[in-house]
């Protein structure tokens, strides 16, 4: 059983920060890439950041300059850094990892079940 856990959503104001966390736990035998996803009310989900197992990343033209995701392999987990907070930045944040379980031969999607990111003032 694998789970993907967020944690660090909440309320910030217009300009604020907010850092979130995504530990991957479970029988995993390995990790590749790791990203964010955001889901605003009446909207399609869309990817914010995603970084590889090499550290290579990619940032949705939204946030760049803005956000900055990490990931720690060691504790399988990722990270996401949320400077000058706007209002639309405003979403339910989802974890994502393709990752192949222990005694799997392939790997599959994971989620999380999302935290709640609010800028408002």
């Amino acid at each position: 059983q694998v789970q993907l856990v967020e944690s660090g959503g909440g309320l910030v104001q217009p300009g604020g920060s907010l850092r979130l966390s995504c530990a991957a736990s479970g029988n995993i035998f390995s990790i590749n890439g790791m990203g964010w996803y955001r889901q605003a009310p009446g909207k399609e989900r869309e990817l914010v950041a995603r970084i590889g197992s090499d550290g290579r990343t990619n940032y949705a033209d939204s946030v760049k300059g803005r956000f900055t995701i990490s990931r720690d392999n060691a504790k399988n987990t990722v990270y996401l850094q949320m400077n000058s907070l706007k209002p639309e930045d405003t979403a339910v944040y989802y974890c994502n990892a393709n990752l192949r379980p222990r005694g799997s031969f392939t790997t599959g999607n994971y989620w999380g079940k999302g935290t709640q990111v609010t800028v408002s003032s």
